[in-house]
């Protein structure tokens, strides 16, 4: 079954009449699988889709992709693709991404204390 080619629509990350400015933004990064890709590409830098999806357990190939599609319209991630048999596409972090760097670095911290704790 081919993947449909239809990305997300672009959401302004703040809508007229939000009381939170942080709404859209939060909105976008809670979606499913979302952070989890943000992680892995902060931490690893650039991945290939299969690199990724392994990176990732539990994440289906369909939604991997649209998931990846939002990210790169919204200026997370960047995707290059060489032109060879089959295509040899990499993804790596954009401007947006690189910004975010130090918040998920310090996620990464507190869970992986919080985990230590709950031992």
């Amino acid at each position: 079954m081919p993947f449909p080619t239809r990305i997300e629509p672009a959401i302004p990350f703040r809508q007229p009449g939000e009381e939170c400015e942080m709404h859209g933004l939060l909105e976008m990064l809670s979606g499913p699988w979302t952070l989890h890709i943000l992680c892995s590409l902060a931490a690893n830098g650039p991945m290939r889709f299969a690199e990724l999806k392994r990176h990732i357990s539990g994440i289906s190939s369909r939604l991997l992709t649209l998931r990846l599609r939002t990210l790169q319209a919204r200026g997370f991630i960047h995707r290059s693709a060489s032109p060879t048999v089959p295509p040899e596409v990499t993804y790596s972090p954009a401007a947006r991404l690189e910004e975010m760097r130090p918040i998920i670095k310090a996620l990464r911290g507190l869970a992986l204390r919080w985990n230590e704790e709950d031992v």
